[in-house]
């Protein structure tokens, strides 16, 4: 059965796509420039080996991302969706998680960088809802820059029963509010642990947080509101990261 395909753009996205061997790529569009950028950084290996090259100038390419602010970087490609990750399979016999949860984040430029952020902190995985994740959004590929191969997402229909059945399969929840009681840098992180995030304008909605068990917070300067979310899981994956590799 053939799965629905989509484009992205960029040279990072593009490049990822044609290292991960999970990926079907079926075709990609580039400019000539682009070609000779990605045979000379991957030198090893012929990434463009068996798929379908359409040269086209950059002016033709600009047609991909015409309704969307960004660069196609001379790179753009038609993919196929990944298979879908199982969350109840995938922490079987395995301890010492971390997984990030978004409550209501739909922006595809935040969960994008926070993908990238994920992956360039060993975060092992991200909890969505599926009906909020842009899947084929080229703004979200773009700015996790390729980061998508490398991270385990888990689009889930129900969030809170996913917490629910995680804290009883041995996880915490801690969920990150500017009125949480601790600052996340006082905690110890050990076992499995579950960061969630609420959403952009919003925050956790009241019935989520029922299923949560600590609140804490990110201390910044008084006078500044809040941070991005993309911005606050960077510093707190950076600091689950620190922790991790001291320990070991």
């Amino acid at each position: 059965m053939n799965k629905s395909s989509f484009f992205i753009v960029g040279k990072h996205p593009v490049v990822e796509a044609l290292k991960n061997p999970k990926r079907k790529v079926l075709r990609v569009f580039l400019t000539e420039e682009s070609k000779k950028n990605i045979h000379r950084k991957n030198q090893k290996k012929n990434l463009l080996e068996g798929i379908k090259v359409h040269f086209k100038t950059k002016k033709e390419l600009d047609k991909y991302t015409a309704n969307e602010q960004i660069k196609h970087q001379g790179c753009v490609a038609e993919i196929e969706h990944l298979d879908d990750l199982v969350l109840k399979d995938f922490i079987k016999k395995k301890n010492n998680l971390t997984f990030a949860c978004l409550d209501e984040v739909t922006d595809p430029r935040n969960i994008g960088s926070l993908i990238r952020s994920m992956a360039s902190f060993d975060i092992d995985g991200l909890i969505i809802k599926e009906r909020h994740f842009p899947k084929e959004s080229k703004l979200m590929y773009k700015s996790a820059s390729g980061c998508i191969e490398h991270v385990n997402i888990f689009k889930v229909s129900n969030i809170n029963s996913t917490l629910k059945n995680l804290r009883e399969s041995n996880f915490w929840v801690y969920g990150f509010d500017a009125g949480g009681k601790k600052n996340f840098t006082e905690i110890e992180w050990k076992g499995n642990n579950i960061l969630l995030f609420g959403s952009e304008g919003f925050g956790m909605k009241k019935h989520t947080m029922k299923y949560t068990d600590f609140f804490v917070r990110i201390d910044i300067n008084k006078n500044i509101e809040s941070l991005n979310i993309s911005n606050s899981a960077a510093i707190v994956f950076h600091h689950l990261n620190y922790i991790k590799k001291c320990v070991d």
